[in-house]
């Protein structure tokens, strides 16, 4: 095998969990032929963050390679809504809200993919043109015991959680897609494992090559615990301003930093290998992380935005200024004073008053400046106080 393609094998699979068919793979790349990489996306979410990153930085890595991005909006499929990885059936989006979030998704992806190597597609394309004899033909392809193979519908069936027949015609139609794209490559989260698949199966039953399948892995959250998600607020939104960006990626630990090293940065592994090293000899780990960080913002933003945002974190973080913009917040009280742990909640810096006591405990609470040490301090009607919780919430709250 060549060299060449030896070395683009090793970046395909670099942080992937798992490739189908490498040795496929390996025939398509020496067959010279511009791969047609697809890549699904329902737009259920308009706002993309860094876990969605994961995949889209692999598509950027096989378009520098000479590959056709197929960029998938399911706009159809959308309408249906995926359960994967769900215990309930999904509340299908209306065209209105599929339209607007397909637009969102559009104006973010080339933050990072290349435009003019990318085919935006929907499959209502060629969905609207089955008529009802065509999908009961495609739904004649696979059996009900198939179907309930799918992890997710297998645990609701013996759980005794309804399952609506129009969810069988999810997996269907996302491995159709393949057919009528006649995709080579196809990439998807490791909870799309059976819906990738059933492409490879349609495929062969049209009498087509069988696309590969390049499964990622799920992105953890700044939790390192949890998938990143908007709805568990353990997320790096792409959209997010630089010191956002930057101040998000500074609070992980320094065991996830080496994850989203792997997954997120288009440093060479040999470097990470090198900085790992270098850590391992008494190298600070936050040094690492800035450059991650600056990396991140500098692709999102720009250079400079992130050379600024490096500049306001050591400002505020290392030499205790206060950032140049602090919300400001006013917090009636209906007595002559509030106590500090409804105040931290009412401001927004904490979801709950236990969790303030606990910030408190933790000495991560200042306020104007000083560490408050006091769990019943009060602050009076009429004052205005600024308050820090941890490193990078911030609010001037004014009680009246």
């Amino acid at each position: 095998m060549k060299k060449s393609i030896l070395s683009d094998l090793k970046i395909i699979k670099r942080g992937s969990h798992e490739l189908l068919v490498e040795t496929e793979l390996e025939s398509k790349l020496i067959s010279g032929n511009p791969l047609r990489v697809k890549a699904g996306f329902d737009p259920t979410a308009p706002d993309l963050h860094l876990g969605h990153t994961v995949l889209l930085n692999k598509l950027r890595q096989l378009q520098d390679m000479g590959h056709h991005i197929l960029f998938l909006i399911g706009d159809f499929t959308g309408m249906i809504g995926d359960p994967s990885g769900k215990n309930s059936t999904r509340p299908p989006l209306t065209q209105e809200q599929v339209a607007e979030n397909a637009q969102s998704y559009t104006t973010q992806v080339f933050k990072i993919l290349k435009q003019e190597q990318t085919e935006v597609v929907f499959n209502s394309t060629w969905m609207d043109k089955l008529n009802a004899a065509d999908l009961i033909k495609l739904a004649a392809t696979h059996t009900v015991a198939r179907m309930l193979e799918r992890d997710d519908f297998d645990k609701r069936y013996r759980n005794n959680q309804p399952i609506a027949i129009h969810e069988f015609l999810y997996p269907l139609i996302q491995g159709y897609d393949s057919v009528a794209l006649k995709a080579d490559l196809e990439l998807g989260g490791t909870d799309q494992k059976f819906n990738l698949l059933m492409g490879r199966e349609l495929q062969r039953h049209f009498g087509q090559p069988q696309q590969c399948i390049l499964m990622m892995p799920l992105l953890e959250g700044l939790d390192g615990v949890n998938k990143m998600s908007k709805s568990l607020n353990n997320y790096v939104g792409i959209t997010e301003s630089p010191k956002e960006i930057f101040g998000k990626l500074m609070s992980v630990s320094d065991q996830l930093m080496w994850r989203y090293l792997e997954l997120l940065s288009f440093e060479s592994l040999q470097t990470i290998r090198t900085w790992h090293e270098e850590v391992e000899n008494g190298r600070n780990p936050r040094d690492i992380k800035v450059k991650l960080a600056q990396e991140i913002v500098a692709r999102f933003h720009s250079q400079q935005a992130a050379e600024e945002a490096l500049a306001d974190f050591e400002a505020r973080f290392r030499h205790g200024a206060l950032p140049d913009e602090i919300p400001e917040k006013i917090i009636p009280t209906t007595d002559g004073e509030i106590p500090l742990v409804q105040l931290l909640k009412q401001a927004g810096l904490t979801a709950s008053t236990s969790e303030a006591l606990r910030m408190i405990e933790q000495g991560a609470v200042k306020l104007d400046g000083e560490k408050v040490e006091d769990k019943s301090t009060k602050i009076k009607r009429g004052e205005s106080v600024v308050i820090q919780v941890g490193k990078r919430k911030f609010a001037k709250a004014i009680i009246q």
